[in-house]
This record gives structure tokens, sequence and C-alpha cells, in this order.
């Protein structure tokens, strides 16, 4: 076992706490095959609120970390650089897509905000992979604008693009249930395209997210292109008063019903599903479980002098 600790490397018991936070945080980057820049390391270091000078120094321990160009890995792990590049490149040919998608459903009546999330927020995505998106909407209209988004998604699909729009709350709901490194991340690593009051406050009630990333204040640098729009249009508020008619809310009350009932029943399995009338969250492939998972194996290569481990890592 590597003697990470050894007095030559380490002299003081915050500098072993500041390389465990590096290790945890290159190693639930390294789950998605996907290198930090030391800048990218310094904002996602893992419960531990630490400075650049100590993120520098850290990873210097040539016995636990690589770097690459401008590219950090874990020792052994400098083959994922070139994925990152590679993944980049078909980022870069999404993102057009993606923000144009975005707008779309950002104009539908009732959405509050429009984040993309999942992998090309990190611009670490593949051919074919779909186009995640969290959408916050007025309360007692989720689900009509969760139909109206699928709408656009199936456009969307003529064109060759996949989107997601896989999770919507309301402004009832913006303090989410779910506490985790694997939500904090989806939270921190998001790229709002719309909806910068909701977005805002979206954060401040989850305030908890500081716990497990203490320097992930605010949102991350923007795409090109991807400037968050405010606006909302005339057509945007005339749909709106549509919609808050009688017949509106009785087509919302019929399509929440019978969606609930059927996406209970298909995801009955996934702990990670959940409806209401305040939020639709579907993930039937068990993945925030699978990265928790996958993070584990990793950071049983990394000896701890106390015998104990992160805090935040489930």
């Amino acid at each position: 076992m590597l003697d990470v600790y050894s007095e030559n490397l380490l002299q003081t018991p915050r500098e072993a706490v500041v390389l465990q936070s590096v290790f945890h945080a290159l190693a639930y980057a390294d789950v998605f095959d996907y290198p930090l820049t030391v800048p990218e390391v310094y904002r996602y270091l893992t419960s531990t609120r630490g400075t650049m000078e100590e993120v520098t120094r850290a990873l210097s321990n040539k016995l636990l970390f690589s770097q690459t160009g401008e590219y950090c890995t874990l020792r052994g792990r400098e083959a994922i650089v070139e994925t990152r590049k590679r993944r980049a490149q078909v980022a870069a040919r999404l993102w057009r897509k993606a923000i144009r998608y975005g707008r779309i459903i950002a104009s539908l009546p009732f959405v509050k905000m429009v984040a993309i999330t999942g992998s090309l927020a990190m611009n670490n995505t593949e051919e074919g992979k779909d186009i995640d998106y969290m959408i916050v909407t007025a309360p007692n209209h989720l689900w009509t604008c969760r139909a109206l988004s699928l709408l656009v998604a199936r456009i969307a699909k003529l064109e060759g693009v996949s989107l997601c729009p896989n999770y919507l709350v309301t402004t009832n709901a913006l303090e989410l249930k779910e506490r985790s490194l694997y939500v904090a991340h989806e939270l921190a690593q998001m790229i709002p395209i719309s909806g910068m009051k909701t977005y805002n406050e979206l954060h401040q009630r989850n305030a908890w997210v500081e716990d497990y990333l203490p320097n992930a204040a605010g949102a991350p640098p923007f795409p090109h292109g991807a400037k968050p729009a405010e606006s909302k249009s005339l057509i945007q508020q005339i749909l709106e008063f549509f919609f808050s008619l009688p017949f509106g809310q009785g087509l919302e009350r019929w399509e929440m019903n019978r969606k609930i009932a059927r996406l209970t029943r298909e995801q009955s399995q996934s702990f990670e599903s959940y409806f209401s009338a305040d939020v639709c969250k579907g993930h039937i492939d068990k993945h925030g479980e699978n990265v928790v998972m996958a993070l584990a194996v990793r950071l049983q290569t990394l000896p701890l002098p106390t015998g104990e481990g992160q805090g935040a890592g489930q």
C-alpha cells in the first residue's frame, strides 16, 4: 500500500484532510472518465473548503495523482484525458441545439427555469446521448408543462436530437428532498439557460450543497451562447392566461393523475423516481446509486490515517 502520508509528503493534519478531499474530487470525476483541471479540482473539492494553494500542494503528490497538460487524474488513469477531449468535441456540436431547444421549452407557459444537466453540462457526452434538462414550473401546472416539453422532444427527435426533460419541480418544491453528493454535483454543475432568478432561489433553498461541495459557489462558466434569457414573450403570456382557465386546470389534473399512476407503476423499482403534483423525477436506470457504488470502489484505494472516511460520500 502506498505510504501517501509519510512525513516528507504531508506535515500537518490539515494537509491530510485536503489531500483526502482532492482524492475524493478526482475519484468522483473518474467515475465518469473525466479528468479535472486544477480550478475544477478546487471548485469540486469534497467536504472541505480549501484554498487553491492547498489544492495545488495536494496535487503534487505523485504517488496518487498525475497531470497531463492542464488535466489532473488519479495515478494510472491518464488515458481519460483523451476521452475528455473527444467528448468535449461532441459536446461542442450539441450545445447550439441544446440551447435552442432549451429556450423553446423556456417559452412554454408557466416555465420558470430551464437548465442543462447531466453529461452535456460538463462537456462530457457521447454521440447519441440524451440532452438532459431540469425544469422549474409554476405550481399547479407541472404536468401540463411536462406534456408540452415532451412534445418539443418529439419535434427534436425529427432532427436526430434526443431531449430528456426528466426532472421537473414547481416553485413549491425548490428545496430538494434528496441530499447526496450526486445531487449536490448535479446542482453545482447545471447550466441555466433561462430563469436566473429561479436558479438563484433554487441554490438558496439548497444551501446544504455547501456541506458536500463548499467551494462550488455560483454558476459554473457558461458555454458560448448559453447566457440565460429572461424575457417572457407575448405568446407565453397568452398561453398562460388560456391554461389558467377552468379547461386548463382540468387538463392539468387529468394529465397529472394518469401520468403519476402510469409512471409510478413503470418505475416502482427505482428509489430515485418520485412523482407528485410538485415533482416529476423519473430515473429508471438507478444512475445516482450506480455512481455512489463506483465511487466507493475508488475510495477504497486511499488509505486513511485516522481510519475514518469522508462524511459526504453518500
